[in-house]
């Protein structure tokens, strides 16, 4: 059945009115009032029907962005691309952490659609569009950013990963390596899949041994490299593909404890997604996947813009690139010497 605002009222202990003018901003309502509110809608997974109030009752200026890690500066650097973005434009942002957890993201979503924002940006954890899905309420404006779904239901703002893992791959069979290894991301979402994929084909076309334990799989957070590199130093790989930022950076500093150099003991491909000294300190050592983050950031501002002025406008995916740039390996690092 079908979650009513009188079961939020109810539960809330307020009248349904109050319920409204908090959902709506529509008249003074006290913090402690609003945050039971806030609660009862979380707890009983009400879902206001916002193409019924929101425009109509004026907009709060106000985004909320909903992101897996904020300790990752990937997402960090997004966020202060979005947030200038919309700043331009007299609007605020809310960020929610989800931490890569799904229960997490689907309480912060009902949170902030149910009146606290005028549109969602959401980096998803999700495996299930479907569970994303039944949680938007209908009409609110909503871009789904780096992360996406096969179903194209809501506007997007992504990079594509495909052709750069590929030919980091190419490029490391010509140089002779023949068992690359590759750290993915968490397995159920969209960008490891495209590098997962990339990399298996180019594996099979470069005629590469085909070897699933090559592949290992980590996540956004901190300290998810170190396992997956050394279950693939174990099995004796002589390069290593890291397809995100903070685990590339996890992964140079590994190496260097280990005493393994790049660029003469292994060869590596590390994502580059945010500044960082240590990617300029061994630039001239491993190749590098640069994403371009901060244009990802300043897309996503604008199109939750043009989703919050016509909600009703065509669904747009915007899809960028990285660029891929090998490292020049000097004269006295020959491979032979290995």
């Amino acid at each position: 059945m079908k979650v009513t605002i009188s079961d939020v009222a109810k539960l809330a202990g307020v009248s349904t009115a109050t319920v409204s003018h908090t959902i709506n901003n529509t008249r003074y309502v006290s913090e402690e009032t609003k945050e039971k509110v806030y609660q009862a809608i979380a707890e009983l997974g009400y879902t206001p029907d916002a193409s019924a109030r929101s425009f109509r009752t004026g907009k709060k200026k106000t985004v909320g962005f909903i992101v897996p890690d904020i300790a990752n500066k990937f997402f960090a650097t997004m966020i202060e691309s979005v947030e200038t973005c919309l700043a331009q434009h007299g609007y605020h942002l809310i960020i929610a952490n989800t931490k890569e957890d799904m229960e997490r993201e689907e309480t912060n979503i009902r949170l902030l659609s149910a009146g606290l924002v005028d549109g969602l940006l959401i980096a998803s954890t999700m495996e299930d569009f479907s569970r994303l899905d039944a949680l938007i309420p209908a009409g609110f404006p909503v871009v789904l950013v780096d992360r996406t779904f096969d179903v194209k239901k809501y506007s997007s703002v992504c990079v594509s990963n495909f052709r750069p893992i590929y030919r980091s791959v190419c490029r490391l069979a010509g140089k002779g390596a023949r068992r690359i290894g590759i750290i993915g991301g968490l397995p159920r979402l969209s960008t490891t899949q495209e590098r997962i994929s990339a990399y298996q084909q180019a594996v099979a076309d470069c005629g590469l041994p085909e070897d699933e334990t090559l592949i290992r799989y980590g996540n956004s957070m901190e300290d998810s490299a170190h396992t997956c590199l050394d279950e693939l130093l174990e099995r004796q790989c002589d390069a290593i593909i890291v397809c995100q930022g903070l685990m590339g950076a996890e992964t140079i500093v590994h190496l260097h404890k280990k005493g393994i150099r790049l660029a003469q003991d292994i060869d590596l491909v590390s994502f580059v997604d945010y500044d960082s000294s240590i990617y300029q300190l061994y630039d001239n050592q491993m190749d590098s996947i640069i994403q371009p983050v901060e244009e990802l950031g300043q897309a996503a501002g604008e199109q939750i813009l043009r989703r919050i002025e016509d909600p009703e406008a065509r669904i747009f995916e915007k899809v960028l690139t990285s660029t891929y740039k090998p490292y020049q390996t000097p004269q006295s690092w020959a491979h032979s010497d290995r």
